[in-house]
């Protein structure tokens, strides 16, 4: 269970710093580029959490 936590503190960590990065960016494809990577992030980080919502219920 430790290292699906660790798995969503790094997801949620890389979402936030595409994030920032899209927001800073200059380049429109770049900022374009960090958001949709930040959303894959995103997603992973709801899927590890759905992974441990069912982990802690069984």
């Amino acid at each position: 269970m430790k290292h699906l936590e660790d798995r969503l503190e790094r997801f949620e960590t890389l979402t936030a710093e595409c994030e920032l990065i899209a927001k800073l960016a200059t380049d429109s494809s770049k900022r374009e580029f960090y958001l949709k990577l930040g959303e894959q992030y995103r997603q992973l980080a709801v899927d590890i959490r759905q992974a441990i919502a069912t982990t802690a219920a069984a």
